[in-house]
């Protein structure tokens, strides 16, 4: 055993080939030696391995080098990474930085008339998280992707969450619970992609009056519709309330439903009230009966009367910003007693035109948070009034959005018309005497949507 130690091993002849050992030898370089190549290798380590530049790359045009990995930022706009000039064995990476390439896309373009893939073409990269790895075989095939992968592995940066029937609409994803449910939210994401969710929150409606009833109030109507969403259509201006910001945890939904039970000079029952978080929607007024003591009732919007003696309901009980809804319309005197429509979620309910002739249902409100225009939460239609001949007479329509219609008063017992489930929409006044019912008021809705790509 000897050692060498020299500054410089060099061929004997200029330009000459110094070989060390020979063949089955084993040499053995210790820990924490380090060897510099400023030359060329051959025969080290596999065909196609790159080393990674770890400055990120925002520029809008990035020239590639060979056995170089690219970090690629999109997130502020498009990238074309002009690929270098091919050899056998050659090798480049990209990987999706940001999480952005489903946004502004990366573009591979080929060196001259080299080829990607058999094609001289540019190709895009345009998957959530993607990073692919590229060797350049020949000039037939030119650069083939070995390694594509399409895993994001990394913390979600939008709101991820289950619950409801769900469904898209372009970047956004939409939950609709018509009962009770769960809005279980797994991540909060991220101010870069979304931390809030826009929603409507629509209680159940007023149940209709008894005997020459008022129509049920429509439930409360609530709604946001900010940047959290894109901004959908919803109700007239202004715009609802603000988006509201979520962390991963359990949301319980509760949805109201439509109140029921009212007869011959009974009082029904106004809607429930429908929960998600902080939002809270108030059940619709019932609408008033002939009877003095059981007048229409106040809630997210009020029932309307029967007589003009009686107090109309009030919406938007108790009081929210926005409002969720609108009063009830007015009863008229004898000897008809005509009765006022319920308030609606965009229009007050209608007086009495006339003392035989009620009131119509005030319209709902509009809203494309589900992805396309669907109209809600209108008000029940006033029962037709009446005389000692009982004549009929004109009974109130039910407003936009699912009211329940009235009906003429007539020799015979008459129930008023049900409010549409799931759209909050209040009942329709009953007519005459008997056990004539007013109309059911409608189930409530929750709906949540959110920017989750």
């Amino acid at each position: 055993m000897s050692e060498i130690k020299v500054n410089k091993i060099s061929p004997r002849t200029a330009c000459g080939t110094t070989t060390l050992g020979d063949s089955g030898d084993t040499f053995t370089i210790p820990a924490g030696v380090s060897i510099t190549n400023q030359g060329t290798a051959s025969g080290f380590g596999s065909t196609g391995e790159v080393s990674w530049n770890t400055t990120v790359q925002t520029a809008s045009t990035v020239t590639g080098v060979a056995g170089v990995g690219f970090f690629m930022n999109t997130s502020g706009n498009t990238i074309t990474l002009n690929l270098p000039a091919g050899t056998a064995g050659s090798s480049i990476a990209v990987a999706d930085y940001a999480g952005t390439f489903q946004n502004n896309a990366l573009t591979l373009s080929p060196n001259g008339s080299q080829k990607i893939g058999g094609t001289s073409a540019d190709v895009t990269l345009s998957t959530e998280g993607q990073a692919a790895y590229f060797v350049y075989v020949d000039d037939t095939q030119g650069w083939i992707n070995v390694i594509d992968s399409t895993s994001n592995v990394r913390a979600n940066n939008f709101v991820a969450a289950t619950g409801g029937t769900e469904t898209t609409s372009g970047d956004f994803k939409i939950h609709t619970f018509t009962g009770p449910g769960t809005f279980a939210v797994n991540s909060a994401g991220a101010p870069s992609g979304s931390t809030t969710v826009d929603y409507l929150v629509i209680a159940g409606g007023g149940n209709g009056g008894g005997d020459y009833g008022g129509g049920g109030g429509a439930g409360g109507y609530r709604f946001s519709n900010g940047t959290a969403s894109g901004c959908y259509a919803a109700g007239p201006s202004p715009l609802g309330a603000s988006a509201l910001p979520v962390s991963a945890q359990n949301y319980p939904i509760t949805v109201g439903a439509g109140g029921t039970g009212s007869g011959e000079n009974t009082a029904g029952n106004p809607g429930s009230n429908s929960i998600f978080s902080s939002i809270t929607s108030a059940g619709g007024g019932r609408g008033g009966t002939e009877a003095t003591d059981n007048p229409a009732g106040d809630g997210g919007s009020g029932g309307g009367a029967m007589r003009s003696s009686t107090p109309t309901g009030n919406g938007n009980t108790p009081p929210v910003t926005p409002p969720q809804g609108n009063p009830g319309g007015a009863g008229a005197s004898a000897p008809g007693y005509a009765a006022g429509g319920g308030g609606g979620a965009g229009a007050a309910g209608q007086a009495a035109p006339g003392n035989n002739d009620s009131g119509n249902g005030g319209a709902g409100l509009a809203s494309s948070i589900t992805g396309s225009p669907v109209t809600r939460a209108g008000g029940g239609g006033g029962a037709g009034g009446g005389d000692p001949q009982g004549q009929p007479y004109t009974a109130g329509t039910g407003g936009s959005g699912g009211g329940g219609a009235g009906v003429p008063s007539s020799c015979t017992s008459n129930p008023g018309t049900p409010g549409t489930v799931n759209t909050g929409s209040g009942g329709g006044g009953a007519a005459l005497s008997g056990p004539s019912e007013g109309g059911n008021g409608g189930s409530g809705l929750v709906v949540i949507r959110y920017k989750f790509q």
